[in-house]
């Protein structure tokens, strides 16, 4: 099996189109040197030898490649006419990683690798530049220090310990930037930093080429293991055996001298899908330079740079002389660089990320992949490629990943509200969207708060992996470093995060935790608010508004509703829900859950009435209280959803939710009742159940207490008449919950039937309706046969089939199921997504035994997994007529149903 895929000088072993094998980014450096795109020559060590190292460690890997590498370094060496470990001639390599899906910044990469005291002395007399050489050294061991024998701060308060090192030297020269560092002052801290390593790790600095290769190739597949990418690849649902493939290329040099440079590019704005071309760059610096934050890098082209400008408020004049653009500092450079981007996103039909270096003048391409982007972004793209062409309908449908839609959904800054702040810094717009916050510093303060349902923003100096939970659980991110490509700018774009990079005014104390900024110093705790639009920070919080749904948005959706086999309903106890539900493009209401609206007012108190009488009687008088706020309530549901089916699920959980448990209330009710506190407080506590979710409850309610659902269905059956007579076309869905038994759905159907046949009668007036049933004991997927000779439909109730088919009580599960994901026991939390080889084959079973009795029988989905992406499409599969979501998922589940019926035609 070939396990090593080398590429170079116009020729490839790989393709684009082995993507799972290769990695992204090998599989796209290999197609790149196929179309004549100028990329430095290497090899590719394949995903599945990270799946071998993950199992069988360094040794065997090292063993089963070692003839394939030094093959492949040899290939390197032929193309490019130097030679790795020579003292006279040396080969300098870069060794990144490349998983199938990109994941920016999540493992690692070492670069100048092959450099020791002999090669250093080659370079600079080969190059005529001295400072070049020691400086690529000097990046050398700090990077490898770092990646492949761990130097890491000791702890969160503290900087990079070679930071340090490298800070004590400038600030004994009286120097700020890292370009200022003479040749001496590079040599000093090549020796400072190999003494720092000596110290910590208590190992000499590995001066062999070979020894350092293998360190970092391993150090790469370790990677895919560190927390930061394991975290990653849970939040994007990334399988683990996937693994990483490894990328070893000749280096070219981005920090030569001033005719040198290195860069990062988009072909499109990432933030807003604007069709610009925009990056950008550093003269005389390294890859990571530009990323890291560390030196705020410059615009590519002359409009970003100018539009930059008045972001940071800098004049015409200053910023051509001080922050020139690539086209007005390296005209021919950055001509070539705008042709190949040109031609990498006419090749790949999609919004490409590009990284560049100039080595001397001469343009190199290092990466080229997909661009991670906004989900305004990911909509404004694929409608303006679809406008032109470039793409057809179902591939501008299938680029949508469905949970980015929610960004689209979630509020904005009300204008007028944003007049009257005080704006306290300004940044730059890394990540659109509306944030406000309380300010912390740390990613564990940041979880932590979180956890306690805080909303946090955190502040950094600058941003690096490690953060990544931190900034996961964060409304925004606020940085003082780094540009548009910077990591904290491409990570929130990624994850749909508010946040403003590059703020050069504010000053963050990490010891003292505070931030001073518009003349004012905020502790950790204090509220701000930050508009990732606009780059500013406001001071305290500011309202917000609901975004905007029309254009581009609108459009995807008109797409998604042309292809769609399911509908979407929404899961919706108001009319306000319903109508919110409705604008997104719901065609009716999946589960309507009545025991909502008892909590309100008076009606709580009717209902305790009702729970606490001794009689049916008694039961009946309270119940009369009730019926008219049911009555009023559908009402306005069914006219909110005119035309279109309405679901409404009987009385649901267990009475002792709805009697008061504290003394004072129970007092209170007692007066109310006129009964004693002792009678209250006994009937509250014969209400206790050891395991309410399977006592007392759904239709065993409606079976020990016919009453109950004989008023329910009343006040549905006269509301759907009430609507009938103003003109409104009324669809009424009665559904029964909790059915285990065929007999329980039969006894509350009759009921039903009973009533509606009652009111028919009294009204002279009649209005079709159905009865069915929730599927949601693993009992009534079993006997589903049986339960459609009564159903006329089905919604299966995934939150509570989920619960009973694992065992798992929803309310206590957090305690376990994280652990349960970070051991692998579990892939994801199967209340959020649908577990599919378990409760999906008591769906499957369901449908297939419901239909098999009833063909016609319509079929939907009302748990929470309604809008989970991956569920939804599960769903389609079995031929569902319906999912249905909460309001603000109807987008996303709309996109993902349309998604699998254009899956299910390829």
């Amino acid at each position: 099996m070939k396990r090593v895929y080398t590429f170079g000088n116009g020729k490839a072993e790989g393709r684009a189109d082995m993507k799972n094998l290769l990695g992204g980014k090998g599989a796209n450096l290999a197609e790149m040197n196929l179309i004549g795109v100028p990329v430095p020559p290497g090899f590719t060590i394949t995903t599945e030898v990270c799946t071998t190292y993950t199992q069988q460690g360094k040794e065997a890997v090292v063993k089963e490649i070692k003839g394939d590498v030094e093959k492949a370094i040899a290939h390197i060496e032929s193309l490019t006419g130097t030679k790795f470990g020579d003292a006279s001639n040396p080969l300098l390599v870069s060794v990144r990683s490349g998983a199938r899906v990109s994941m920016p910044g999540m493992m690692d990469t070492v670069l100048n690798l092959g450099m020791n005291d002999d090669a250093v002395e080659a370079i600079a007399k080969k190059s005529g530049n001295a400072r070049f050489a020691w400086d690529s050294y000097r990046r050398f061991v700090q990077m490898y220090g770092d990646v492949v024998l761990g130097m890491k701060p000791k702890t969160k308060e503290d900087i990079d310990p070679f930071e340090e090192v490298m800070d004590k030297v400038k600030e004994a020269k009286g120097i700020k930037s890292d370009t200022e560092l003479q040749v001496e002052d590079l040599k000093e801290l090549v020796k400072l930093f190999k003494a720092a390593v000596k110290e910590n790790t208590g190992k000499d600095f590995p001066a062999s080429p070979w020894e350092q290769l293998w360190g970092a190739i391993c150090a790469v597949f370790d990677s895919w293991m560190n927390e930061r990418a394991i975290l990653y690849r849970r939040m994007n649902q990334i399988p683990e055996e996937w693994g990483t493939a490894v990328n070893v290329q000749a280096m070219v040099f981005g920090n030569m001298g001033n005719t040198s440079a290195t860069g990062v590019a988009f072909t499109r704005d990432a933030a807003t899908g604007e069709d610009i071309f925009n990056g950008e760059y550093l003269i005389n610096a390294q890859g990571e330079d530009v990323v890291a934050g560390v030196r705020t890098p410059q615009q590519i082209t002359l409009e970003g740079s100018r539009r930059w400008a008045a972001l940071q408020g800098i004049s015409e004049e200053e910023r051509a002389t001080k922050y020139p653009s690539l086209e007005e500092a390296m005209p021919e450079c950055a001509k070539a660089l705008i042709e190949t981007q040109q031609k990498l996103e006419d090749y790949f039909k999609d919004m490409q990320d590009l990284e560049f270096t100039i080595q001397d003048g001469k343009l190199w391409l290092l990466q080229t992949r997909n661009g991670k982007r906004t989900g305004a972004a990911m909509v404004k793209i694929a409608m303006d490629m679809l406008r032109a062409g470039i793409i057809d309908e179902k591939t501008a449908l299938k680029r949508m990943e469905a949970q980015k839609l929610d960004e689209l959904l979630h509020p904005v800054f009300d204008k007028d509200a944003i007049k009257r702040v005080k704006v306290v810094a300004k940044g730059l717009p890394a990540s659109p969207g509306a944030a406000t916050g309380q300010i912390v510093f740390f990613a564990d303060d940041a979880e932590a708060w979180a956890e306690k349902r805080k909303k946090v923003i955190m502040v950094r100096i600058e941003t690096s992996p490690e953060d990544l939970r931190g900034m996961s659980v964060a409304q925004g991110i606020l940085t003082a470093r780094g540009g548009m490509t910077s990591h904290a700018a491409v990570v929130a774009r990624g994850m749909g995060k508010c946040c403003v990079s590059g703020a050069g005014e504010i000053k963050v104390d990490y010891k003292a935790r505070t931030v001073e900024m518009g003349g004012k110093v905020y502790k950790e705790g204090d509220w701000i608010s930050l508009n990732g639009s606009t780059g500013d920070v406001y001071d305290g919080q500011v309202p917000t508004v609901d975004a905007d749904m029309s254009g581009d948005f609108a459009a995807i959706m008109n797409l998604a509703e042309k292809y769609t086999r399911v509908d979407v309903r929404t899961n919706a106890d108001t009319p306000r829900d319903a109508a919110v539900a409705r604008k997104f493009g719901a065609k009716g209401i999946g589960l309507c859950r009545t025991e909502h609206m008892f909590f309100e007012g008076d009606r709580i108190k009717a209902m305790r009435e009702m729970i606490l009488s001794k009689d049916e009687e008694g039961r009946r008088h309270a119940l009369d209280k009730l019926l008219p706020m049911q009555r009023s309530d559908f009402e306005g549901i069914f006219e909110a959803m005119d035309g279109l089916g309405v679901t409404i699920r009987l009385l649901d959980p267990p009475l002792h939710e709805f009697v008061p448990h504290q003394l004072a209330t129970q007092k209170e009710l007692a007066e109310e009742m006129g009964m004693s506190i002792d009678e209250v407080k006994l009937a509250c506590d014969a209400l206790e159940e050891f395991n309410p979710m399977l006592g007392h409850r759904g239709c065993r309610l409606g079976c020990t207490y016919p009453e109950i659902t004989e008023m329910q269905a009343r006040a549905i059956i006269e509301a759907a008449l009430n609507v009938k007579a103003k003109g409104i076309d009324v669809h009424p869905e009665i559904m029964v919950p909790l059915v285990g038994v065929v007999e329980e759905l039969r006894m509350q159907a009759e009921v039903i039937h009973r009533t509606a046949a009652q009111v028919f009668e009294e009204r002279g007036d009649t209005v079709a309706y159905k009865v069915g049933t929730m599927i949601e004991v693993p009992r009534a997927a079993v006997t589903a046969d049986q339960i459609a000779e009564v159903a006329d439909f089905f919604s299966f109730g995934t939150n509570d089939l989920t619960q009973m088919t694992f065992g798992y009580s929803r309310d206590d599960a957090g305690k376990f199921l994280k652990i349960y994901k970070e051991k692998g026991i579990l892939k994801t939390d199967p209340f959020e997504v649908l577990d599919q080889k378990g409760v999906g084959q008591l769906v499957r079973m369901g449908v297939e035994k419901g239909r098999s009795t009833k063909p016609s029988l319509k079929v939907g989905i009302c748990g929470e997994h309604g809008g989970e992406p991956s569920s939804v499409k599960f769903c389609a599969k079995l031929g569902m007529n319906y999912v249905s979501c909460s309001p603000y998922r109807v987008p996303i589940a709309r996109v993902a149903a349309a998604q699998a019926a254009i899956e299910d035609t390829l």
